[in-house]
This record gives C-alpha cells, sequence and structure tokens, in this order.
C-alpha cells in the first residue's frame, strides 16, 4: 500500500515536531501562502467531511521550504567562473604527468 502526500507530510510533521505556525512560516520561505485552517483539513481522517487531499504543489513547496528551514538559503554563485565553456575554447590538460614506467 503506497503513502499518500497526507501520509507523508503527517509523517514529516510528527518527525521533526513542527507545529501548524512553524509549517506556515517554512512555506512562505518560498513564497507559498498557507493558512491553519488548510492544514487542519489536510491532517483531517480520510473519512472526515472536511477532509483534503494534499496536493503534489503543495508538499513539493513545503518541502523547498523545508530545505531552506533546515539547510539556510542557497549561497551566492561567484560571478567571476563561467558556469560553461563556450564552444571552440580547448579544455585544459588537467591529467598529472605519468611517472616514468618500470622495465619489466
Amino acid at each position: 500500500m503506497a503513502l499518500s502526500n497526507n501520509d507523508i507530510f503527517k509523517k514529516l510533521r510528527v518527525a521533526l515536531k513542527l507545529r501548524d505556525d512553524d509549517i506556515v512560516k517554512i512555506c512562505a520561505l518560498v513564497d507559498f501562502a498557507v493558512t491553519k485552517s488548510e492544514l487542519g483539513a489536510i491532517f483531517r481522517n480520510e473519512n472526515h467531511p472536511k477532509y483534503v487531499e494534499c496536493g503534489d504543489q503543495f508538499l513539493r513547496n513545503f518541502l523547498n521550504g523545508l530545505v531552506i528551514h533546515m539547510r539556510g538559503p542557497m549561497p551566492e554563485k561567484k560571478a567571476g567562473k563561467p558556469a560553461l565553456k563556450k564552444d571552440g575554447e580547448k579544455k585544459k590538460n588537467t591529467k598529472k604527468k605519468d611517472s616514468p614506467k618500470k622495465p619489466d
């Protein structure tokens, strides 16, 4: 039996000891607005009439916010180095010189 997004979200909430306020703040880190009432609907029992299924986008945004919450924001990339070389540029030879071969 596969886990639903709601099950995954509930397990993360319990494992990380997160409260609704914490989850709202984590989602705000990625500019994803969520209310406590929406969270209450997601964490309800599947048989409850006000139960709401947690969508992929909701869980994805929460996980992206959780990464920022746990690790901190990504550092800025250095402007001095280009990411990719242009076509036609020669690669630098980065191989170490082989030591002289020993005679057999």
